[in-house]
């Protein structure tokens, strides 16, 4: 017997010895069974499920080893610590064994779990962590419940329903937003699933629909505007749509109207290769995870195109893709948003061409502090920036002051091409003027025209010049090699036809910048600027992208 297997065996012992499984499954209790095991129909990331079997657990820029791992000292803080405890790996694990080769490791951890936490309800029985848990052991019952240790399988089984209480009695004690939705998800979840919780189903569908309501725009996107949180929102909802068909019950229309909305919100922020665009704090992530996401939730939906609270209005045309950020940054209360109006996204197929820096949220990250709050400034993002100062302010303890409240937006559309103009009022407090940007995508997808203007209102006039940058962060693998009159660039990318960059009313100039992939890592890349003064009566800066063929 290899000393793996002997220390299996020993974890499973002692689950079943004395005190400790008395305390897990009480004395004289009929043993607890399922009653129905939904199917997860997101496929998980294959690579990610090798690692796991041989022993590593990545997130970000950490790794764990899972030899002898030991939940109450790994804790519940933190990306890391969170995914281990919301076993939403078990996807990942799925994907990389069958039931008979993956149960091994699966109850290998979860009795791990039942002997750090299972007889005291500690961190890791906060209550979004635990309707996550819900979610994902009832949907992999047959990776964490094939043992044939009864012993074993009632304490999981039982622990599981004294965590279903646990969640019926204090989800709404978890923080506004995607956090109690997964609380009250989960609550629903056991209601359907966990034989005598059908009482409960009632209860935590009104929770749920309290906590939708308090968390998510009308037109589906979360208010904290975070891409990253909206995929989970998605997959929350997905899955338990899936515990509504498993136990043949019928999902309430206001989840289903709920879950459909989220999705089309989702698309809308997703570009050309995939991907999400890069909006407070977050980056693309994985474009095979997204997409399997997308096939797998159950749901169809059409990319929301002008979300008035979500904020995020999009411009396609034959595979040329636009995200503009619409809206002000998000209450800081709920996210540590970024400086980011105005700016913009653009893709052409699968290439981007002009993106944002992006961040590691929520990534574990090797990034300086510095860096991850330099990641959130206005400078960081494809729009304009006056005086080097950031339309909202980054206050010193990370979260939001004054300066971005009041956005405006038009959008009108001919046979020859879409228009959009939207104002924003953040520098209106500072130098009394207002910074209007107008786009306009001709429907052949060639050409992408634009202007910044910056008209004065309020009582606040500034006496000299002031010095204004308009960005434009290029992709990965996007060369730009600037024309001789050094008023425009010719951006050229492997795979993609070239496109041609011209600016009027100011001078063009070529920086560094920095990206963040979706694995939270920073890489090198190039942006264009336009640089130039102007006084407090505004003026108007004009530039265009054109593909050449």
């Amino acid at each position: 017997m290899s000393a793996k297997t002997a220390a299996e065996r020993d974890i499973v012992r002692k689950l079943a010895r004395g005190s400790l499984f008395s305390r897990l499954v009480g004395h004289g209790r009929q043993p607890l069974k399922l009653a129905a095991v939904p199917r997860d129909h997101v496929a998980g990331n294959r690579n990610r499920g090798d690692a796991l079997l041989a022993g590593r657990f990545t997130v970000g820029a950490e790794t764990l080893s899972l030899a002898n791992a030991d939940f109450a000292a790994i804790g519940a803080v933190g990306p890391l610590a969170e995914q281990l405890q919301g076993f939403s790996w078990l996807r990942d694990l799925a994907a990389a064994a069958s039931r008979e080769h993956g149960t091994r490791l699966a109850e290998n951890l979860a009795g791990r779990w039942l002997l750090a936490h299972g007889t005291r309800a500690d961190d890791a029985w906060r209550p979004d962590l635990w309707g996550e848990r819900v979610l994902f052991w009832t949907a992999y019952a047959p990776y964490i419940l094939s043992s044939r240790d009864a012993g074993y399988r009632s304490a999981l089984l039982n622990t599981l329903a004294r965590g279903a209480r646990h969640l019926d009695a204090n989800a709404d004690r978890a923080p506004p937003g995607l956090k109690r939705i997964t609380a009250w998800a989960g609550v629903v979840a056991a209601g359907l699933l966990i034989q005598g919780g059908v009482t409960r189903v009632a209860r935590g569908e009104a929770g749920l629909a309290r906590a939708l309501a308090g968390a998510q725009f009308e037109d589906g996107g979360l208010t904290s505007r975070s891409p990253y949180e909206q995929t989970l929102l998605v997959d929350r909802l997905g899955l338990l749509r899936a515990a509504y068909f498993a136990a043949k019950q019928t999902l309430p229309d206001g989840i289903q109207a709920a879950a459909a909305a989220a999705l089309a919100a989702l698309h809308g922020v997703t570009m050309g290769d995939g991907a999400l665009s890069s909006w407070q704090g977050g980056n693309p992530g994985d474009a095979a995870r997204l997409t399997a996401l997308i096939e797998g939730c159950g749901l169809r939906a059409r990319p929301l195109r002008a979300a008035r609270g979500w904020g995020y209005q999009r411009l396609s045309a034959l595979g040329t893709i636009l995200v503009l950020d619409a809206a002000p940054p998000p209450p800081p209360k709920m996210t540590d948003g970024a400086a980011s109006t105005l700016a913009f996204e653009l893709s052409d197929g699968p290439q981007r061409l002009v993106i944002n820096c992006g961040g590691p949220a929520p990534l574990p990250s090797s990034l300086s502090e510095e860096l991850i709050e330099a990641l959130r400034s206005t400078a960081a993002h494809s729009t304009m920036t006056l005086a080097e100062t950031n339309s909202t302010a980054i206050l010193h303890d990370g979260s939001l002051g004054k300066g971005v409240t009041d956005v405006t937006v038009d959008r009108s559309e001919d046979n020859d091409s879409s228009r959009l103009e939207a104002t924003h009022d953040g520098y209106v407090r500072r130098f009394g003027l207002i910074h209007k940007r107008s786009l306009m995508l001709g429907n052949d997808g060639k050409e992408l025209r634009g202007a910044d203007q910056l008209i004065p209102k309020g009582r606040r006039k500034v006496r000299d010049a002031v010095p204004f940058a308009v960005r434009f962060h290029l992709a990965r693998h996007v060369e730009a090699t600037r024309t001789a009159d050094g008023m425009g660039a010719i951006l050229r990318s492997k795979g993609t036809p070239p496109w041609n960059f011209r600016c009027r009313g100011a001078m063009l100039t070529t920086e560094e910048s920095l990206v963040i992939d979706g694995a939270g890592a920073s890489h090198p890349t190039t942006q264009l600027v336009i640089v130039g003064e102007m006084s407090g009566i505004g003026g108007e800066v004009g530039w265009q992208f054109r593909r050449t063929s």
